[in-house]
């Protein structure tokens, strides 16, 4: 028996024709869009010289550097400031501060805006709703500079939550900043205060695309309000969830030292103190360039690990994945 070959559609001889014209699909594709392929222009040649060459920086990584020698002329040590940071008398206070304000925040901060935006969509009452949404947001947009000075003045030994912990926990008065014990909470609960309403945008945002044909369904099989967010909503939103979750185990290492840097003293390094912050207090303050890079280089590499280990597990069980 005979198998006869599908001959192709006219219309596919004409695509092939024509492409066979212009010299192949990508040439095609170029002259059809070359508009668009222009104006990238711009945005790739932002990332080249702000992202890609400054990489070559980090050969100092693997020098003694001097900005009088230069990259090409500063002594080649190899690994040592590797050595020097990994046997370091710092390392393990640096390196548990970094993972512990990190995970507080992934496990706290994080949850919570997501709790944030599902509660903003059960409000009924919009100009209540538009209200909270503003009052959340308002936070974010204030100054770090003026962040800390508030958290400062509140932490002082006469400040409001100085006088409010006095009160309700007997504990003794003293400056909150000054004690090492303190600085997690206060460092975790001034972010929640300042990111909150604009870590929730992305997850209302997800909330009101959730087809309100399910909800109906729900209510319709007598489902409470409680079992229809719980059985409908955070199911829908569930990839977003899971692809910021994803983003945010990529950056476990990243603390901000703006915030910690305006914040911290000698007295609570053994708290306060992170990779960011050792990379900026020794890179700049004591002209260790090379060390400096040498940390940076580990944070970014482990930071990259993290995040494709996230990824690669959320898609193994979460069917998930951001690539």
């Amino acid at each position: 028996m005979s198998v006869k070959t599908a001959q192709p559609l006219p219309e596919k001889k004409a695509e092939r024709k024509r492409r066979g014209k212009t010299g192949g699909s990508w040439k095609h594709d170029f002259l059809m869009n070359k508009w668009l392929y222009i104006l990238t222009i711009p945005v790739v040649a932002f990332f080249l010289i702000f992202n890609y060459l400054p990489m070559a920086g980090l050969v100092m990584a693997f020098e003694n550097y001097k900005p009088a020698l230069g990259l090409f002329k500063s002594q080649w040590v190899g690994l040592q400031n590797f050595k020097d940071f990994f046997m370091g008398p710092s390392f393990w206070t640096i390196l548990r501060n970094t993972l512990v304000i990190s995970l507080l925040n992934l496990a706290i901060a994080f949850p919570l805006s997501i709790i944030f935006a599902l509660l903003l969509n059960e409000m009924n009452v919009l100009w209540v709703k538009k209200l909270t949404q503003t009052v959340s947001y308002m936070p974010y947009f204030i100054s770090i500079v003026v962040l800390c000075g508030l958290v400062t003045e509140f932490c002082s030994s006469r400040g409001f939550i100085t006088n409010l912990m006095v009160s309700v926990f007997h504990i003794p008065r003293e400056n909150l900043l000054t004690n090492p014990d303190y600085f997690w909470a206060i460092n975790l609960i001034s972010d929640i205060w300042q990111n909150l309403g604009y870590s929730s945008i992305i997850f209302v945002a997800a909330i009101t695309s959730v087809n309100q044909d399910y909800h109906e369904a729900a209510a319709l099989d007598g489902a409470n309000r409680f079992q229809r967010v719980w059985h409908v909503t955070i199911p829908s939103i569930m990839p977003t969830i899971v692809t910021m979750l994803i983003l945010k185990c990529g950056t476990l290492l990243n603390v901000g030292f703006e915030k910690i840097l305006l914040l911290y003293n000698p007295s609570i390094y053994s708290t306060a103190d992170v990779i960011s912050s050792h990379v900026q207090r020794l890179g700049i303050g004591q002209a260790q360039y090379g060390y400096a890079t040498a940390v940076g280089l580990f944070n970014s590499v482990v930071g990259t690990v993290l995040l494709f280990l996230s990824n690669h597990i959320s898609r193994k069980y979460a069917e998930t994945s951001i690539v």
